[in-house]
């Protein structure tokens, strides 16, 4: 099986950019009821992953920062405590397997770095629920 049959494509993933500010990532992490989102960057690269610990952490080490002045920080300042690394969309079926035993979510990547989406840990284990119980 290829890991492709996992994907949840990029344009049904909610993601931010990292120019965005904080305020904006905090207003996507809410609408998609989200503890944790990709970041990607002005070339449509993955560069990261955004959590609400990060934003927490940011607002205890700044402690000038107010809601308001939360949409003047980029999301490219504030230092991420959660790395959910990558994986090549035509990766071996482990090698993703092996990622998403520790993250909720695998961003993919083709061979240019483009994010083209995600694989929730979600979706594999309802698939090798169902195949295991068939």
């Amino acid at each position: 099986m290829e890991i492709s049959s996992f994907l949840l494509p990029k344009y049904q993933v909610a993601y931010i950019t990292s120019s965005m500010s904080m305020l904006e990532a905090l207003e996507q992490l809410e609408q998609h009821h989200y503890t944790a989102i990709p970041i990607i960057d002005t070339e449509g690269r993955y560069v990261g992953t955004l959590s609400e610990g990060d934003l927490l952490w940011k607002l205890r080490q700044t402690p000038d920062l107010t809601f308001e002045k939360m949409a003047e920080v980029p999301v490219s300042e504030i230092q991420k405590h959660v790395h959910n690394e990558s994986v090549f969309i035509k990766a071996q079926m482990e090698d993703m397997l092996t990622l998403a035993a520790d993250q909720n979510f695998v961003p993919v990547v083709d061979a240019e770095g483009q994010f083209i989406g995600i694989i929730r840990r979600k979706d594999i284990i309802e698939y090798y629920t169902r195949n295991i119980m068939d």
